[in-house]
């Protein structure tokens, strides 16, 4: 880690980003200061969860285990941020991630494809991708799959990436299940009464990474931001108010949640590198465990079939899916009113998400959101 503090006392750059770029370089191997919470330690500390806000059962309809068997951490400097090393039941990753790539990018859904496509061509993305994906080997040259140029879906309030607002007239359904998942997860943090109103997917390869930011767009900010990660590993960097502050890497793994709230809540972060499975095998032994053939009475969990579990899984070995979810507006609280705008929420231009890393190059723009 000697050469990572050392770029944090170099002129020119922000303190932030110089440690992006240092953890972006594919041959960035000194991981040994990047927080890893499977071995707690240092900065890293026990955090305590409200385990009488969500019942078992409420849990195991989320696909969760008992809040009373979660491993919560938190560190220092960071008031408000909460680690929760995978929580899911065994098997139950598989149905975020089966959502992910197959529900949730339907219409009425907004994705970053439907600014370079005709509506009709983007109507089912999994029917069309399916196929080419279960086929595929492992040469790069292969063409992607729709699919696997996803890089971002929005539920419910849809942001607009070039405004960066929400809007009260471009808004569809929350998605149920997510949102059972997320007031359980919020609530076990002593966040009752949060209510999943707005959702970011952003879908990530080897050659991906998410830029530095902070999410401010929501109208009230009392309320946590909760992300969700399954498949590949990735570093994490976490800021602070400033982007001269020099961020705390942190490994994410699938299943793995963490909780923004609090000072933490307005923070910069940022994904440099998504990083292959450390166990070294093709995926996460947790996405290998099956599903319970006895799901409690509610659950929103649903089984996959061999068949959409092959897809998901040849997807997911060479990639990683995050789920933000937010709530948008306190209770009550409605949005200002806007003039000169159709309120309709645009799909981000390319350079405000992820990138892959040659036609970053290519463009010479920034992957930030």
């Amino acid at each position: 880690m000697a050469a990572a503090a050392a770029l944090t006392r170099e002129g020119g750059e922000d303190a932030f980003r110089r440690l992006f770029r240092f953890y972006r370089q594919r041959d960035a191997s000194d991981l040994r200061g990047v927080v890893d919470f499977s071995v707690p330690g240092g900065q890293v500390f026990r955090s305590q969860l409200s385990i009488s806000s969500v019942s078992d059962q409420d849990a195991y309809r989320a696909g969760l285990q008992p809040v009373s068997q979660w491993k919560a951490y938190g560190l220092n400097g960071y008031p408000g941020f909460i680690f929760i090393p995978n929580p899911f039941l065994p098997g139950c990753q598989r149905h975020w991630v089966k959502q992910c790539l197959k529900v949730y990018p339907q219409k009425p859904n907004v994705c970053n494809l439907d600014l370079h496509m005709a509506p009709e061509k983007t109507i089912d993305l999994w029917g069309q991708s399916k196929e080419q994906l279960r086929r595929k080997g492992s040469s790069k040259w292969e063409p992607r799959s729709l699919l696997e140029k996803l890089r971002w879906v929005t539920l419910g309030y849809h942001y607009n990436w070039d405004t960066k607002k929400y809007s009260a007239n471009h808004h569809t359904p929350f998605p149920s299940d997510l949102a059972l998942l997320s007031e359980q997860v919020a609530a076990a943090c002593g966040f009752r009464g949060f209510q999943a109103q707005a959702g970011i997917l952003n879908y990530y390869h080897f050659d991906s990474s998410l830029g530095i930011h902070v999410d401010e767009s929501e109208l009230d900010h009392s309320w946590p931001l909760l992300s969700f990660s399954f498949g590949q590993s990735s570093i994490f960097l976490l800021g602070g108010l400033k982007r001269e502050e020099a961020p705390t890497a942190m490994f994410m793994h699938s299943g793995d949640i963490m909780v923004m709230s609090g000072f933490s809540r307005l923070l910069y972060h940022a994904v440099p590198r998504v990083l292959p499975n450390p166990e070294g095998t093709a995926l996460p032994s947790c996405l290998d465990q099956a599903l319970s053939s006895d799901l409690p009475v509610g659950s929103v969990i649903e089984h996959s079939s061999d068949e959409d579990w092959q897809v998901c899984a040849k997807y997911l070995q060479s990639s990683r899916i995050n789920m933000t979810i937010r709530q948008v507006l306190a209770e009550g609280q409605k949005f200002p009113e806007e003039s000169g705008t159709d309120g309709e929420g645009r799909a981000p231009s390319e350079d405000s998400q992820h990138q892959e890393n040659s036609r970053a190059k290519r463009l010479k723009l920034n992957t930030e959101s």
